[in-house]
């Protein structure tokens, strides 16, 4: 167990190294003097070159792990390479991919260690005796927290190119920034900040291959422009549906902008605009 940001203070190289972690050492993340948000300079930056099985195989939070044997009430989404290791997701069919391995890591975005139930769940789904098993955590309001989750800005394009039919296999090369959101002790508050970082001040570039009229649409559907909830702080839109995730519309949550170049043609594509002052608006 390895606390990241709970009972420790943390730090943003500690989100840093949890994003990597999160890619399964298939990706890297910086912390860069610029960014998207010339009022909030420093950026976080994530590149893959494999960014379909990085961002979908490995850091997407799509293992749900609940204590459904305890009283503890514990809950969190499990991001990481323990993810292809398990293959319990529907996700890996389309991938095609399945890990095997001696050990695994899983990061958890929560204040607290799973417990003995949610240790025993993993195990049994990866095969491993629970000592071949790390769990790395950090609640979204620390400053690993915080960093991690920004640091997702690539990824929510590659989910948000996945629900909108787009071949993933032509996906060949990703790079995303957003603005490195300042923590904040209010969960609701801090989840909101890193998602406008990501909604409102986020970008993205994909190279595909594929012709110019598909990446042309691509460019037209990643960006958050696209959602009818867009246009307001996440907080107030969490609050507007009394904090039902599911009453959310899932076209929000993806970058600001896109920009998608096809490696065939040479030919560049845009799509969305980044909203500065909605970022300042929710980290002020």
């Amino acid at each position: 167990m390895v606390d990241a940001g709970s009972q420790v203070r943390g730090s943003i190289e500690a989100g840093r190294r949890l994003a990597e972690i999160c890619l399964g050492g298939l990706g890297t993340v910086t912390i860069a003097p610029s960014g998207p948000v010339a009022s909030w300079p420093y950026s976080v930056v994530v590149h893959s070159a494999d960014p379909v099985l990085a961002c979908l195989g490995s850091q997407y939070a799509g293992w749900s792990l609940a204590d459904e044997t305890g009283d503890s009430g514990f809950f969190a989404l499990g991001s990481g390479p323990g993810r292809a290791v398990a293959v319990v997701e529907e996700l890996y069919k389309e991938l095609g991919y399945r890990d095997t391995a001696d050990s695994t890591v899983l990061v958890l975005e929560s204040g607290s260690a799973p417990p003995a139930s949610v240790v025993a769940k993993v195990a049994e789904a990866t095969g491993l005796r629970a000592e071949k098993l790390t769990f790395v955590y950090a609640p979204t309001q620390s400053l690993a927290g915080a960093t991690q989750v920004v640091a997702r800005v690539l990824e929510v394009a590659l989910h948000k190119a996945h629900t909108v039919g787009f071949d993933l296999h032509a996906i060949v090369d990703g790079i995303g920034s957003a603005p490195l959101s300042p923590p904040h002790p209010d969960f609701v508050k801090a989840m909101g900040r890193t998602n406008d970082a990501i909604i409102y001040g986020g970008r993205v570039q994909l190279f595909v291959d594929a012709d110019d009229a598909d990446a042309r649409q691509l460019a037209e559907q990643l960006p958050s422009t696209t959602s009818s909830d867009h246009g307001a702080p996440f907080a107030d839109i969490f609050g507007r549906v009394n904090g039902d995730f599911y009453k959310i519309d899932g076209a929000l949550f993806s970058p600001a902008e896109a920009i998608v170049t096809s490696i065939r043609t040479g030919s560049t594509f845009r799509g969305g605009r980044l909203e500065p002052s909605l970022v300042d608006a929710s980290f002020a």
